[in-house]
């Protein structure tokens, strides 16, 4: 799908022409002035999200060839901020994308104590969206298998891929799409360095274990702030997540906190550790399955890409990076 130029995204509704109708004495219409100033200020910088929004999925659907004509995607909806920014912004481009293509909401019911059963459905009636609604007792296996104070994240997740593969099959979807954002793929990134000594991400597209399926994740682009202040802003209906977000100390929350720190002092740097996912150089890493080194031989030809052994590689320009501002390297 092409990426729809700014001009065809959502365009901001009008407010009611009595919104702002105010007819009482002058102090209350300078009130009311710095009141609508407010507002409109407050819409210019949602309207501005929303566009970025889904120029970012249009664009990350465009570069992986995500979704084509025909497609029937099955969205999967956990209740969380992502998976119904990711939904809300899929049926917004769906609207304008120059293919036509189907959209499934499914949420899977893991019968979890005190989990809003209600909710989810009710939500996605009110959108308009074809949905489904999986009933699976998965919390009782986890809970019956995994030891208490141990993470329950990995088993929940393999079970509930099992069962959304298959639900996949029976609505005849032939794409999943899963709400991971650039944040989670770069946590993932870091974990399986950190815990597993293996360069290894969630990557934007890919074929499913069992080879049945293509599933992609849309918001690839798209940092955790924005689908943070989307979800507030559409004020969506959160569930959270209570067999496995109540378990303090997490692996991936202690990541997730650690890039955000970063991300706060260093702007730009998580945006970098992303695009660095884009542009891997097999011969300049360690992998010799990747690059054949013990075959690495002289060819008296001069090749830029080759090592400057002795040379210091020189930092890039960071076009993350505010206006006015660059890297400096010392020594």
């Amino acid at each position: 799908m092409n990426a729809p130029t700014d001009t065809a995204l959502l365009q901001p509704q009008p407010a009611a022409a009595n919104a702002w109708d105010f007819d009482d004495a002058a102090g209350d219409d300078a009130q009311a002035s710095g009141a609508n100033e407010k507002r409109l200020k407050i819409q210019r910088e949602n309207h501005k999200l929303e566009k970025r929004l889904c120029r970012e999925v249009a664009r990350a659907i465009g570069d992986y060839n995500m979704v084509e004509d025909g497609d029937k995607v099955m969205v999967c909806m956990s209740g969380g901020k992502d998976s119904y920014t990711l939904l809300d912004i899929l049926m917004k481009l769906r609207a304008r994308a120059p293919i036509k293509f189907d959209l499934v909401a499914v949420n899977l019911d893991q019968k979890q104590p005190g989990f809003p059963e209600h909710v989810l459905p009710e939500y996605l009636k009110s959108v308009g969206v074809d949905f489904h609604i999986e009933n699976q007792d998965t919390y009782s296996v986890v809970k019956r298998v995994v030891p208490e104070g141990k993470t329950t994240c990995g088993l929940c997740s393999r079970l509930r891929r099992a069962i959304l593969y298959k639900v996949a099959d029976q609505l005849g979807c032939n794409k999943v799409a899963l709400g991971h954002h650039r944040d989670d793929i770069v946590q993932t990134l870091m974990l399986n360095m950190f815990h597993g000594g293996i360069m290894k991400a969630m990557p934007p597209k890919l074929v499913s274990d069992d080879g049945k399926h293509v599933v992609i994740r849309p918001l690839a682009y798209v940092p955790e702030k924005d689908t943070e202040r989307w979800a507030q802003y559409r004020d969506f209906p959160i569930i959270p997540c209570n067999l496995c977000g109540s378990q303090e100390n997490l692996q991936r929350q202690m990541i997730g906190d650690m890039l955000r720190e970063w991300d706060r002092k260093h702007p730009g740097r998580v945006n970098n550790m992303f695009r660095a996912l884009q542009h891997v150089v097999p011969t300049h890493l360690a992998d010799p399955k990747l690059f054949d080194f013990q075959n690495a031989k002289p060819t008296g030809i001069a090749d830029e890409n080759g090592d400057k052994a002795f040379d210091h590689d020189d930092l890039p320009a960071n076009p993350s990076l505010p206006a006015g501002m660059q890297v400096v390297q010392l020594g």
